[in-house]
């Protein structure tokens, strides 16, 4: 693609990297069979390639966001489904997410949709916030339908829905500790213990300590640590996303400088996604760009790191395994095959459902401030998924469990509950 940026333009490092991002693309629209909100509402601007067309608009004319451009961009589920599909390696990622940054910079939202996106910021990556307006969820629930009459409070009932009926106490596992392993120890990690996962589902990470442990691993819950950041960093909220990114650098590297890290094992996909980009992220700055880099190539999707131990191979169960292969780890960080394998190894007949690389409409807050756009999304996946006969459907994303569970009577659980159940730990409370 021709570009038109001024040298002076180009002298801003974020225009310069978008503009070798946009040179790459050759409009060859291969996207476009991929991409969900294409597929769902056949709208060329809807399309990566129409995206690009308008985000180069956008940056070469220096000119604020518009409300036609912002309403394209957060359409975008940030599937990456299209960087998967690019024959020449056009990275949208970063591409639309400076886009975003952008739109928080230099667009001012209707007042509903500023507080709606201010509230998940301040409530989503903090656990105990969380937790509280989970509870107060219960008391709105009955509001919901009314809600999601008006468009601008229908975030607002997208959100009421969502909320789950009971929130799990706190697990022991959330607090910092170091959990040694049993035997012999052939290895030291840490485990992101996360936001939203830690609220909604704790029993993830305490399927993934048992298991490891088990193996002769030693996993470390740092003091410290916390959000990831993605939910704000695909808001366009830079320096919130900046800073969790900091603080999760900082606490890594003394554990890396302290014990020793062979990995830094991480239960929910799209942490992970973000995490192996803190190097991007923070690389202008001076003194955290060689530390975030250390941190991105220790991390690891918790079927990543099993992948390198021996884990033996099980008899076969009687139970079919519908595999949901999460957009942030097929896309994101194209693990593909390691959850597939290690579910197999460990006994349990797996199927991939038809249209696997489509999201389920999920996607951080997507299925809360684009929830008619999800909802069609989550009916196409629940069917695909349905179609395949399982006794339950796995899944390595807190988002997608939520999205999926919430359209279907199917058990559904993470990778790691089923592998920790299957070589000798509990059986998960799905299953029961």
């Amino acid at each position: 693609m021709q570009t038109n940026f001024t040298a002076e333009q180009l002298t801003d490092p974020h225009i310069a990297e978008a503009e070798s991002i946009l040179r790459k693309c050759v409009h060859c629209g291969f996207c476009t069979a991929t991409c969900p909100t294409y597929v769902t509402l056949g709208n060329e601007l809807d399309s990566p390639r129409g995206r690009i067309y308008l985000i180069k608009d956008m940056l070469e004319n220096s000119r604020p966001a518009d409300k036609d451009l912002v309403t394209h961009i957060d359409r975008c589920l940030s599937c990456l489904a299209c960087t998967t599909t690019c024959p020449s390696g056009v990275d949208y990622m970063h591409l639309v997410d400076h886009a975003r940054i952008h739109i928080e910079k230099t667009y001012r939202r209707p007042l509903v949709n500023r507080l709606t996106r201010a509230v998940l910021a301040m409530t989503l990556p903090y656990p105990a916030r969380f937790r509280a307006a989970l509870r107060l969820a219960r008391l709105g629930r009955p509001f919901a339908g009314l809600l999601k009459r008006v468009p601008a409070l229908r975030p607002l009932g997208a959100m009421l829905d969502l909320a789950p009926a009971s929130v799990p106490p706190v697990s022991a596992i959330a607090r910092p500790a170091v959990h040694p392993a049993a035997g012999a120890r052939h290895g030291r990690v840490a485990i992101l213990t996360g936001c939203a996962q830690g609220v909604l589902d704790p029993g993830i990470n305490a399927a993934t300590v048992r298991l490891l442990t088990r193996l002769g691993i030693e996993v470390v819950v740092p003091e410290g640590e916390g959000c990831c950041g993605a939910l704000v960093h695909h808001m366009g909220r830079e320096e919130q996303a900046l800073a969790s990114a900091r603080r999760n650098v900082d606490v890594w590297i003394r554990e890396i400088e302290d014990g020793g890290l062979d990995a830094i094992v991480i239960t929910a996909s799209g942490c992970g996604t973000t995490i192996k980009d803190y190097g991007h992220m923070l690389r202008l700055d001076p003194h955290y760009a060689g530390k975030a880099e250390r941190v991105s190539a220790l991390a690891k999707d918790v079927t990543e790191y099993l992948s390198t131990l021996e884990l033996p191979v099980q008899e076969r169960k009687n139970l079919t395994v519908a595999y949901h292969s999460a957009c942030s780890l097929q896309h994101g960080q194209k693990v593909t095959m390691a959850p597939k394998t290690l579910l197999k190894n460990a006994g349990f007949t797996v199927r991939d459902p038809a249209e696997g690389h489509l999201c389920c409409g999920s996607a951080g807050t997507y299925n809360i401030m684009q929830s008619e756009i999800s909802a069609k999304l989550k009916a196409r996946k629940v069917k695909n998924l349905e179609a395949t006969k399982p006794d339950v459907i796995v899944a390595g994303n807190i988002g997608c469990l939520t999205q999926i569970g919430s359209g279907t009577s199917v058990p559904i659980v993470h990778t790691v509950e089923l592998l920790d159940w299957a070589y000798g730990g509990e059986k998960p409370p799905g299953l029961a």
